[in-house]
Formats: C-alpha cells, sequence, structure tokens
C-alpha cells in the first residue's frame, strides 16, 4: 500500500486506480489552481456538503503564490478555513477516508493529504421509535448514523469522563464501531476484552451490522436462545446504562444500541419504570415479570391438565375442554404457534393501507371459523390468543423467542413423557437459563448467582434514586 510520493500526477495515478474512478461514477475529483500550483481534491457525491465546498473552492482559488506555505502542516493551519481537518499520508487511510465521504486534498510538492471532513449522511429525524415506545419521557430516538447517537447520549452525559472510542471491523466494509463508556466506572478488564474482540475480527463485513458483531463477540452456546445483549433504540436507556458502568456498541447504520454485560434481569428492566413513582415502577415491572413466567408456563400446564383431568383443582373443571376435540390438543398448540409467527410475518410485510383490513380479517374470520370448523378448540384459542399478546410485554424479542422456543420444547415433552416430561422442560429452561454466560463471562443470574440482596432488591423492586434519599 505505501504511502505518498508527493508528486501530484504520480498520486492521482495511484488514486484513481484505487477508487475506479470514471467506473464510480459518484467518485469526484476536481483539478484546481492553488497559490500558482495544482491541487486535486477527490470527494464522493451524496457526502459532501455542496455549500461548504463552494466556499471552500472559492477560498482555495484566491490563495496567491506569495502566501503558499512550505508544507501540508503549515497549509492546513494558516489556509485551510474549517474546524475538522486532518493530515495523512499513509495510502490505506486515505482510501478508508474518502470512502467514507472525507474530502481529500492533493497539493503538487506536498508529502501529506489535507483531509477535510465537511460530509453529511442521509439520515431521517430522531422521531419516537416504532420499537421502543415511550409511555412517558424523551421522543427523540436512534437513527442509522452513528454521530447523530453519540450526540444523542452526550446531550445527556457532559461530564468529561464520557469516552467515544472509535474503532473499525471488516476488511471490506470498514464499519465503523464506537464504544461508549465512563472512564471512571467502566470495567477495564472488560473493557480490553471487548477492544481486542473488536480488534481481532476476521471478517470480510458486518453486512447485518450489530447481529453479525453479536456473532463475532459472542461465540460460545450459540444454541442457547437467552439473549447475550440488550438492544435499545432509545438515549435515554443507553444514557442510564452508560452511567451504571455498562459499555454501549454503536454500529454505523444501526439504529439501535447494544447494551453489555447484559443479564436476564437487565433484559426485563426497562426505562419506562423510572419515569413513574418507584410504587407505580415496581409494579410494572413485577407485572413484566409474572406476565412473562406466565407466558411460559400457560400452555404447557394446560396440556398437562387435559391429560390428567383428574388434577384439576376442585371449582376449576370449567377448564377443561368440553367440546369434541378432533385434532389432538398438542398439534392444536404446536400449529398455533408456527400460525402467530406467521401472521406476525404478514403484519411485517402488509402495506399500511391493508393492515387494518387484513388484521380484522385475521381476528375474525380465521379465529372464529377455525373454531367452528373443528381445527381448534376455543380453550386453545383463548390461552395461546394471551400468549401471543403477552409477549409483548416485554421490550426483548429475543428473550420473547427464548421463551417460546422453551415453551415448545416442554409442550413437546409435556405430550410424550406427562408429568415427567413437564419438569424436564422446566429443568432444561432453568439450565438454560443457569449455564448462560454474559460477553464479560460472568453469571447470567447476577445478583441471584451470586448473590447480592441489595442489588437483587434494586433488580425486583422500583426502587428510589441514590440522590432521592438524601
Amino acid at each position: 500500500m505505501g504511502k505518498m510520493s508527493g508528486s501530484l500526477a504520480d498520486d492521482m495515478e495511484y488514486l484513481n486506480g484505487q477508487l475506479g474512478v470514471g467506473t464510480n461514477f459518484d467518485v469526484l475529483y476536481r483539478v484546481v489552481q492553488i497559490g500558482g500550483g495544482n491541487a486535486c481534491i477527490y470527494m464522493i457525491d451524496g457526502f459532501c456538503k455542496d455549500e461548504v465546498m463552494q466556499k471552500l473552492l472559492q477560498h482555495f482559488i484566491g490563495i496567491t503564490e506569495d502566501k503558499m506555505p512550505s508544507d501540508a502542516h503549515e497549509m492546513s493551519k494558516q489556509l485551510v478555513p474549517y474546524g475538522e481537518v486532518d493530515l495523512e499520508d499513509e495510502w490505506e487511510k486515505i482510501e478508508y477516508s474518502v470512502m467514507s465521504g472525507v474530502v481529500a486534498m492533493f497539493i503538487d510538492g506536498y508529502d501529506r493529504c489535507i483531509l477535510i471532513d465537511a460530509r453529511t449522511y442521509p439520515a431521517r429525524g430522531v422521531s419516537e421509535p416504532e420499537k421502543d415506545k415511550v409511555l412517558r419521557g424523551s421522543k427523540d430516538g436512534f437513527v442509522e448514523t452513528i454521530v447523530f447517537n453519540t450526540a444523542l447520549i452526550r446531550r445527556r452525559i457532559r461530564s468529561p469522563q464520557l469516552r467515544m472510542e472509535m474503532l473499525k471491523a471488516g476488511t471490506n466494509s470498514q464499519t465503523d464501531i464506537v464504544l461508549c463508556y465512563m472512564d471512571d466506572r467502566v470495567d477495564r478488564n472488560f473493557l480490553e476484552k471487548i477492544r481486542n474482540r473488536i480488534n481481532s475480527l476476521k471478517v470480510d463485513a458486518l453486512t447485518l451490522n450489530q447481529e453479525s458483531l453479536a456473532e463475532c463477540l459472542y461465540k460460545r452456546r450459540w444454541y442457547n436462545p437467552f439473549p447475550k445483549f440488550k438492544y435499545s433504540e432509545r438515549p435515554d436507556t443507553a444514557a442510564a446504562q452508560v452511567l451504571e458502568g455498562n459499555i454501549i456498541i454503536l454500529v454505523d447504520n444501526s439504529p439501535s444500541v447494544m447494551i453489555t454485560p447484559t443479564t436476564f434481569f437487565d433484559v426485563i428492566e426497562e426505562a419506562d419504570d423510572y419515569y413513574f413513582p418507584p410504587i407505580t415502577g415496581t409494579y410494572l415491572r413485577l407485572s413484566r415479570m409474572v406476565i412473562a413466567i406466565v407466558t411460559y408456563f400457560l400452555t404447557p400446564t394446560f396440556l398437562l391438565l387435559m391429560e390428567y383431568p383428574e388434577w384439576i383443582p376442585k371449582g376449576f373443571e370449567f377448564i377443561a375442554v368440553r367440546d369434541t376435540i378432533h385434532i389432538p390438543i398438542i398439534w392444536q398448540l404446536l400449529i398455533l404457534e408456527l400460525a402467530i409467527d406467521g401472521l406476525k410475518l404478514a403484519a411485517v410485510n402488509t402495506p399500511n393501507m391493508l393492515s387494518t383490513p387484513l388484521s380484522v380479517m385475521a381476528a375474525l374470520v380465521l379465529g372464529e371459523f377455525s373454531v367452528k370448523s373443528g381445527w381448534f378448540n376455543s380453550e386453545v384459542m383463548l390461552y395461546m390468543a394471551f400468549v401471543a399478546v403477552a409477549n409483548y410485554t416485554q421490550n426483548s424479542y429475543e428473550l420473547g423467542y427464548a421463551l417460546k422456543f422453551m415453551r415448545v420444547i416442554n409442550l413437546i415433552l409435556t405430550a410424550i413423557f406427562g408429568i415427567w416430561g413437564y419438569i424436564a422442560g422446566i429443568a432444561i429452561l432453568l439450565i438454560s437459563i443457569a449455564t448462560n454466560r454474559t460477553v464479560s463471562d460472568q453469571s447470567y443470574l447476577y445478583p441471584l448467582i451470586p448473590f447480592n440482596g441489595k442489588q437483587l432488591l434494586h433488580q425486583i423492586f422500583r426502587t428510589r434514586l441514590p440522590e432521592a434519599k438524601k
């Protein structure tokens, strides 16, 4: 790769070949006269602020020969009227900068390139995220531009201890990755571990942004479905996690951040709990936990009681299926588990103008007539409908699907082995959670295992903020 030669003609010939000038229509260059000598400016169309470049060109063309400095360093100090300016002589870094949208200016006789960061990226507004809805609090959300996302966090944390460390990953994609943390609160060993893992990545590209990075950072126990990271599109959630000493990973082109390390209790916790008084926040948190537990136990317990009707408690006989069962209940439950995911996928791909009529058709036509036709029993439809709706009480898609997989395993084991299969399914759930590890290699059940009573109380109940106790 090497370094610049200092000869404008040679440097232009090399860079034109590397950047595919003439083939790539959006790679632009402009040869101009600056101080009586030749210069060339490279840029990517669509990344450069036209107004800024127009003013810079006017300024450069007006420089006379007697005002020209002897080297690029003095040139950048005296005659480049822009805030974000850098110097570089290594071709690899110059090419990366140009392809990232930075303006590169080469001046004949200078052995270093002047990089002017006048780029701008196409971006949508920082409106409320569609997924992370806000009950009370800020209505802004992360977008696909990493600089905007870091600014949203800095707006909330104006401490000089806040660090935004830029890294890169992907041989071809050269994806920007930012580690965000508080310098005086972060776990140094864990920070160094994350930094080394990202720097040592040997991948062609982070094709799927965060998910690609997550799979590269956590390679153990891929078969364990419980989430190793917590994702959030809310800047207030990210800022709160940073202040607690966690590390936030931002990936360019992704509208959410990765929070690490993440335990089971961290996944369940939400920022909305802290926008209400402690008693209300505690109720919301406990409700979320209880409903998550119920979504796992409801259908396997129902299936178990249908296989052993004599175990139904007195006074609850009404839960038994009284209509004719044409299809075994286990098959009804498994089919509905798949059908619910099918409806989710259909909702994602349905045009907005048709979402309401199709939702009504799915609820009324499919629901009612599937019962009348004998495919499903009304009790089974009721319980599966509750499970489908209750999955949305917590924000993590990953946790919802983890509980779903564990529930399906329990259903199959219960149908085959009865009560012992039911117990085995619960054991598999507990083992999967207990043996799962965070990215920092800590217990997934902390502060329950290892036990920390004070921290566990804080995780289960919405306690008052420390400042509020004084």
